[in-house]
């Protein structure tokens, strides 16, 4: 009876449990527009500007430490800083910066708004403009007022103002050199690299030829390593804009890159260097130099100094006689800036000179913007080689006519005379029948036995070392704390006369314990 009791209970309870409803809960609808709502221009000019104060009190607390790291973080920022100069915060930070408390203040808060389009901004008279509140709250050093200074001139450069930025450049220039002060040194780095800049979009680089070798040899004897490396960039680039390449070839040899300089800078050497190297017929330490540039350069950003960096080592590495790979024109950003050199490289690799001559012709005036014109008209010899390479290796035995038909030479005595040469260079192993006028090509059975292998492995140990040597070289290290562990004249005389204190009291002891 009690087993059958207990049946009924437990399907009663399984009843009950089917019948009850699943409890409802309740939900609350969340608003689907949770992003903010976007700023106006207004509070963006006022957050630029709360931006660069807080800069200005990063280069004073460099300037206090004697460190210059803050000030290298402050020049770090310049990429983003200069997307939010306009006039409106040029404007605001007059007000505050300028604030009539050294006597320069006034004439250099007019002419900073002389540079501005006070249009924009909605003010007519700036004679009315009276300092902010704010102003203590701003540092004033030398250090600070060259870098409102180089803002203002990027930001001229940027608006494509340049009779204003010469005038202000000028003035950038005369404050760094009254101001002999070391904590200035990154700022004039920078200053002088926009300083070339400007006079390069005016085409009057050779103006201030002379003004940059004086300031390289006072960056020398002051041991300004940030100084030197940009002065040098800007020379090498001076010369090479007017295609003095011997003269740049002396400044490179004669003078010796600092070792502390930063990627940047090496990129921007290492390039230079490799487009002399390659005017003077050195291929291979051209291409080396090409392949550290573009090791050194940031890789996601400077798209520009790559794809010109890439555009030459292509050209060099065609002279060399060998082929780039094709993964390096497929590159998304870089596919369609090298397009006219996959065409180019297409040709080299047929060894079509027919298809050389075209390619020339369709992209000479992309090939004369690069300044590459002159070394891919060099490039024509090693399409020959590369027709003859592939003839010697499809035929054993062809007439040398057929030869000048095969690669559109004007005769026979032009074909047999490229051929003698393509043979003493090594590039085919055959023979020349002058007498019957035909060519017979040697079997090349055991690569081995050749040369091949040993210039293969030298080239990657090369590589692999130099690699090791630049990551070596990139280690950065916390600078050395000189004189931390001396003690000040204060606590050498506590400890002088705690030591004569514990003497006297050693001497008391031997007393009484004789």
């Amino acid at each position: 009876m009690a087993r059958k009791v207990k049946e009924k209970e437990t399907s009663k309870r399984q009843k009950s449990s089917k019948d009850e409803k699943p409890m409802e809960v309740e939900t609350k609808e969340v608003p689907n527009d949770t992003k903010p709502a976007p700023k106006s221009q207004q509070e963006i000019d006022v957050l630029s500007v709360e931006d660069i104060r807080e800069q200005l009190v990063l280069i004073e607390r460099s300037v206090n430490i004697r460190e210059t790291r803050h000030t290298l973080r402050v020049i770090r920022s310049l990429p983003t800083t200069r997307k939010k100069l306009n006039s409106r915060v040029f404007f605001r930070l007059a007000k505050i910066f300028f604030n009539g408390r050294q006597p320069n203040d006034e004439a250099n808060k007019k002419y900073l708004l002389s540079c501005l389009d006070m249009a924009s901004v909605g003010i007519e008279n700036t004679d009315s403009i009276k300092p902010s509140s704010r102003q203590a709250k701003v540092p004033r050093t030398p250090e600070t007022e060259v870098y409102v200074f180089l803002l203002l001139l990027i930001y001229l450069i940027d608006n494509k103002m340049y009779d204003k930025a010469l005038e202000c450049a000028n003035k950038l220039v005369t404050m760094l050199v009254n101001e002999n002060r070391r904590s200035l040194d990154p700022l004039a780095a920078k200053s002088f690299f926009y300083y070339s800049r400007i006079y390069e979009l005016t085409d009057r680089l050779a103006d201030i030829r002379s003004f940059l070798h004086a300031r390289l040899r006072t960056a020398v004897l002051a041991h300004d390593s940030d100084t030197q490396a940009a002065l040098l960039n800007c020379l090498l680039r001076n010369y090479l804009h007017y295609n003095l390449y011997d003269q740049a070839e002396k400044l490179a040899a004669k003078s010796t890159f600092p070792e502390p300089a930063s990627n940047n800078e090496w990129a921007r050497y290492l390039y230079y260097t490799g487009r002399i190297k390659a005017v003077q017929l050195e291929y291979s330490e051209a291409r080396r130099t090409l392949v550290t540039a573009l090791r050194k350069a940031p890789q996601s950003t400077a798209l520009g100094f790559r794809q010109t960096v890439s555009k030459l080592s292509i050209v060099v590495e065609l002279l060399l006689g060998e082929i780039p790979e094709r993964a390096q024109f497929m590159q998304s950003d870089m596919k369609r800036s090298l397009f006219p050199y996959f065409h180019l490289t297409q040709a080299v690799r047929t060894g079509n000179l027919g298809a050389f001559t075209d390619t020339l012709d369709k992209y000479g005036d992309v090939f004369k913007a690069d300044r590459n014109y002159t070394l891919i008209l060099r490039v024509r010899h090693n399409v020959i080689k590369a027709g003859i390479r592939r003839i010697s290796t499809a035929y054993s035995r062809i007439s040398l006519a057929d030869v000048a038909g095969k690669l559109q030479l004007d005769s026979a005595e032009d074909a047999e005379f490229i051929v003698a040469k393509a043979i003493r260079d090594g590039v085919i192993e055959a023979e020349i029948n002058h007498d019957e006028g035909y060519v017979k090509t040697k079997d090349v059975t055991d690569i081995y036995g050749t040369i091949e292998p040993q210039k293969t492995f030298h080239t990657r140990i090369s590589f692999c070392l130099d690699t090791y040597r630049n990551s070596v070289m990139a280690m950065r290290f916390p600078p050395k704390s000189y004189h931390i562990d001396l003690e000040s004249a204060e606590e050498r005389r506590e400890r002088e006369q705690q030591d004569m204190e514990f003497a006297k009291e050693m001497a008391d002891e031997e007393d009484e314990f004789p």
